[in-house]
């Protein structure tokens, strides 16, 4: 399970966008929490949210309900460092949340140029499990240590939207959404104790292997085990055999390339955000190695 830290490190440096770049050596240890958060101002808008090609395959400008995923993903890890533009993120999400207390997956995309057409063509009055949950789980983790984001009401409207919405579920949902509600009951698990019952509701979904092909991906593209469980010590980590998760993780150290960064297997929607999903990935990556060894 060894991989190059030096090459990924040469690799963030050469060819990962500054916020990765920021990410990663926070990570590591040699970063600067507000360095990071400075970094990751340049994506924001005045309105709270956060746009500008946050999310590589969404490059529009205006504010989105993707890229504030990738905004609490930042947020939490800062910690215990807080930033008010958390909150503010709340904020900007309570304006656009839907009556059933779901966001949409995407708002009307202004700029379409470079970007997946799932978001171009998303219905913007239809709550989306799959972003509520994901951007819900990033805001659970924020607000471990953040009280302004753990008292804000949007956070709990989104919770309760995301037990219902998963609750009602009576069928293996798409690879995305199943990850995702996964993810979400997991980081909820800490503060709602139906969270638990509920991710033993999901995990007859989940087969033994983790493997989960992606309906209308890329070739090959599917959720695995480390997708829905990528840290040690945490309830989701439930569903998977020691064995099965030693197997993924091997798997993934061998999949750091020459240059040193991790590829997605998933299709990207222009050159630019091909490299962006591999700096990110790399992070991501680096982060399940590392939390793996240091819980041995």
């Amino acid at each position: 399970m060894s991989f190059d830290l030096a090459a990924a490190a040469t690799f963030q440096r050469t060819h990962a966008r500054l916020l990765d770049q920021r990410r990663f050596e926070l990570l590591i240890g040699e970063g600067d929490a507000e360095a990071t958060l400075a970094a990751l101002a340049a994506y924001r808008n005045a309105d709270g949210g956060y746009g500008h090609g946050l999310e590589p395959d969404l490059r529009s400008p205006e504010s989105q309900t993707g890229p504030a995923l990738h905004a609490f993903e930042v947020f939490a890890e800062v910690a215990p460092v807080t930033s008010p533009h958390a909150a503010a993120l709340c904020d900007w999400l309570d304006s656009v949340t839907l009556p059933d207390g779901g966001v949409p997956f995407a708002l009307p995309v202004t700029s379409p140029s470079g970007c997946a057409p799932f978001w171009v063509t998303a219905d913007p009055a239809e709550s989306s499990l799959q972003i509520t949950a994901i951007t819900t789980a990033n805001a659970l983790r924020v607000a471990a240590h953040d009280p302004a984001v753990a008292e804000h009401p949007w956070l709990a409207r989104a919770t309760d939207y995301c037990l219902s919405a998963i609750r009602g579920l009576d069928g293996r949902p798409h690879a995305l959404v199943l990850a995702f509600a996964v993810g979400f009951l997991d980081a909820a698990s800490d503060t709602r104790p139906e969270a638990a019952e509920l991710l033993d509701h999901l995990a007859r979904y989940v087969p033994a292997d983790g493997l989960v092909p992606v309906e209308g991906g890329a070739e090959d593209e599917a959720m695995r085990p480390l997708d829905f469980a990528p840290l040690p010590g945490r309830p989701a980590r439930r569903l998977f055999a020691p064995e099965v998760i030693d197997a993924e993780l091997r798997r993934l150290a061998d999949g750091q390339q020459d240059d040193g960064g991790w590829r997605v297997d998933f299709d990207s929607y222009s050159p630019q955000a091909t490299l962006e999903w591999r700096g990110y990935q790399t992070v991501n990556a680096v982060r399940i190695l590392q939390a793996a060894a240091h819980a041995q």
